[in-house]
């Protein structure tokens, strides 16, 4: 969950929103996600299946509603995938600002030069090759990753304590409300990836009650550290001066400890944030299309898993394959990958809750290890909040999507699912409805 927008983004949401009111989004954002979570907990404690979403909303509300629900998901992970591989040259050119050579061509008035294409493209496919050999070691991997980046955490909070100012935390607010509601609708990008617990339920090793405490778990500590983040980095350096910056928590780290090399530690932390952040949506994003492939929904090819190492090989390399494309866009990708993005994680979210609720009406004798006090009033909650949130990206909203770069990504990525969907025989919910959709699309051709 804690990926690279912690380092790059912080700047712009303390300068828009102020120092509490980009906390108190976080915490709003947080709440909805929280809530969301919680309807995630009882189900994935129900169904360990590697697929998540698509087996909830199958089961739910049939063919038609688990394939909006992976569809959507699947592109807010491939977004965060593409989005860490722009991020990496983006963090190394903060410690080599002489890295950039070469230069290939201008998108949307960014340059983008051979030097800056070839690390993020050589680190996705470094990265796909360690998903593509097992389980095993991404997850040795990203245990040593989180360990430093939660060190690098301790050390801007000890910073904060000791070098910071409470004069540099004005203002406290800023923008009035578009200014926070610029930094909420950012949140569901910044907040995915306790559904990745979900997409590798069968590759975990915990009682299934268990694991939906885990992922309940996991949201609360994401929104202690951005709320962490965010306070201690606005208490650094005038909100001026981070906005102005690059790399405004790194800049802010310098100034705590008064030494630069502080600033390159935090840095090296981001990139252990991309490198934890890439990696869980690689794998959560290839078991994703596994699952809909082995249930009729995408073409047999993603479904194949590789003989000796059992990992959805072909899905790996198509999402890999898509990250190494996205550094060739420069830097303004970034903004586009969060945008485009987040509403296609918020309409995940609204197809779980509706789940949740359909499951809670329809089978309410289901097994469920990790069962939600007052789960029907957290569903709905979890509904509305969700449809609220994502009414902000709408034409018209202070944080609408931009045209055309987002709204393209959005609308492309939803014709081909429309077009995939309309193939798709309409199979009705029910605990068979897997083995009903299956039979269906072998009889179907």
């Amino acid at each position: 969950m804690i990926g690279f927008g912690w380092v790059v983004l912080t700047g712009d949401f303390i300068s828009g929103a102020g120092s509490l009111g980009a906390a108190l989004a976080f915490v709003i954002g947080g709440t909805i996600v929280t809530l969301v979570g919680l309807t995630y907990a009882e189900l994935v404690a129900a169904m360990p299946r590697a697929g998540g979403e698509h087996h909830y909303a199958l089961r739910g509300l049939g063919s038609h509603g688990a394939f909006i629900a992976s569809w959507g998901i699947v592109l807010g992970y491939l977004t965060v995938v593409a989005f860490e591989a722009v991020a990496l040259p983006e963090t190394v050119s903060y410690l080599l600002p002489e890295l950039r050579a070469g230069h290939l061509w201008t998108v949307a008035g960014d340059d983008v030069h051979a030097s800056w294409v070839a690390i993020g493209v050589g680190a996705a496919v470094a990265i796909t090759a360690v998903n593509y050999v097992g389980i095993r070691p991404a997850s040795v991997f990203q245990t040593v990753a989180v360990l430093f980046l939660v060190a690098v955490g301790a050390a801007l909070l000890l910073g904060s304590a000791v070098g910071g100012s409470a004069g540099n935390l004005r203002p406290l607010f800023e923008g009035g409300a578009p200014g926070l509601i610029a930094v909420l609708v950012a949140t569901p990008f910044l907040f995915v990836g306790f559904d990745v617990i979900p997409q590798s339920a069968e590759e975990i090793r915990l009682p299934q009650r268990q694991v939906g405490a885990v992922l309940v778990v996991s949201v609360g500590c994401a929104i202690a550290w951005y709320v962490l983040v965010m306070l201690t980095v606005a208490s650094s350096l005038p909100a001026g001066e981070l906005a102005a910056s690059q790399l405004a928590s790194a800049d802010g780290m310098a100034a705590l400890w008064n030494s630069s090399a502080m600033g390159t530690v935090l840095v090296i932390g981001g990139i252990a944030g991309i490198v934890t952040s890439w990696n869980a949506f690689l794998i959560g994003a290839s078991r994703l299309l596994y699952a809909m492939a082995v249930s009729g929904m995408l073409p047999a090819w993603f479904a194949r898993l590789h003989p000796r190492f059992r990992t959805p090989s072909n899905a790996l390399l198509f999402i890999g394959g898509l990250s190494v494309l996205a550094p060739l866009f420069g830097d303004r990708m970034l903004t586009w990958l969060v945008n485009a993005g987040g509403i296609n994680i918020v309409v995940s979210y609204v197809v779980v809750a509706l789940s949740f609720l359909a499951l809670r009406r329809r089978e309410p004798e289901m097994a469920r290890p990790f069962r939600v006090p007052a789960g029907n009033a957290v569903g709905v909650l979890a509904l509305v909040l969700s449809l609220a949130l994502a009414a902000l990206y709408l034409p018209g909203m202070p944080a609408a999507l931009s045209w055309p770069y987002e709204w393209s990504i959005v609308g492309a990525w939803w014709l081909a699912g429309a077009l995939l969907m309309w193939r798709l025989p309409r199979v009705a919910p029910g605990p068979d409805a897997e083995v009903r959709l299956t039979a269906s699309v072998a009889r179907n051709g």
